[in-house]
C-alpha cells in the first residue's frame, strides 16, 4: 500500500470488482469531459480482472484503489508504459461526491513519487480535455507541466474534442512530495 496524508492506494484486487462495475458503468461518474463508457456486466469485468490481455501485461499497467484514510473506497488511479520510448502515462478518476477536496491531487503526487522512485523512467504523462479545468489544476499542483493540444482526440458526447498533454520530468521532480524516504 502506498500511504499518503489524507489518502491511500493500494493495487486493485478481486474483491474491488463490484466497486469498479458500480462506478464504470455510471455515465455521471465519469463526467462530462470524458467518453461514454461501454457497457459491462460483473461477469465481463471479473473475467477482464481474471484474465488481463497480453497488450495490459506488455504496457505493464497496473490499476490501484484510491481510498481515504478510513478504508472508504473513493476512486480509481491507473498507470501504463508507453511503448518503445518507456516513459509512463497516467490516468485518475474520483467519484463525484469527492471531488473537489484534494483527494486526486494527493492520489497522483503520491503515484508521481512511486513511480519515480520505483522505474528507471525519465518521463510521466496525462491527458486531459481541454475543458476540464479541475483535472488540469490537480496535474499543475502535481508538478506537471502543459505539453500542448491534442486536437480531436477523444470523442465525448457526441462530438470530437481536444485534449492537453501534460508530462513531469524526474529532474523537475527532484525529490518525493508525499512518500518519503
Amino acid at each position: 500500500m502506498l500511504e499518503g496524508r489524507n489518502v491511500n492506494l493500494r493495487v486493485m484486487e478481486r474483491d474491488d470488482v463490484d466497486f469498479a462495475h458500480e462506478w464504470f458503468n455510471r455515465i455521471d461518474y465519469h463526467g462530462e469531459y470524458d467518453p461514454i463508457p461501454a457497457q459491462k456486466s460483473k461477469a465481463e469485468r471479473l473475467r477482464q480482472f481474471d484474465s488481463p490481455s497480453q497488450l495490459a501485461i506488455l504496457a505493464e499497467r497496473q490499476r490501484f484503489i484510491i481510498e481515504r484514510k478510513d478504508g472508504t473506497r473513493i476512486g480509481f488511479i491507473a498507470h501504463w508504459l508507453v511503448q518503445p520510448n518507456r516513459w509512463m502515462e497516467i490516468g485518475y478518476d474520483i467519484i463525484p461526491n469527492e471531488r473537489g477536496k484534494g483527494y486526486g491531487t494527493e492520489a497522483v503526487q503520491i503515484i508521481v513519487d512511486y513511480l519515480f522512485l520505483s522505474k528507471d523512467i525519465m518521463r510521466i504523462q496525462a491527458i486531459t480535455n481541454v475543458k476540464n479545468a479541475s483535472s488540469q489544476r490537480v496535474l499543475e499542483k502535481a508538478g506537471f507541466k502543459k505539453e500542448g493540444t491534442i486536437r480531436k482526440s477523444g470523442f465525448v458526447r457526441g462530438e470530437w474534442t481536444d485534449a492537453y498533454l501534460y508530462s513531469i520530468l524526474r529532474e523537475e521532480w527532484k525529490e518525493p512530495r508525499v512518500l518519503k524516504k
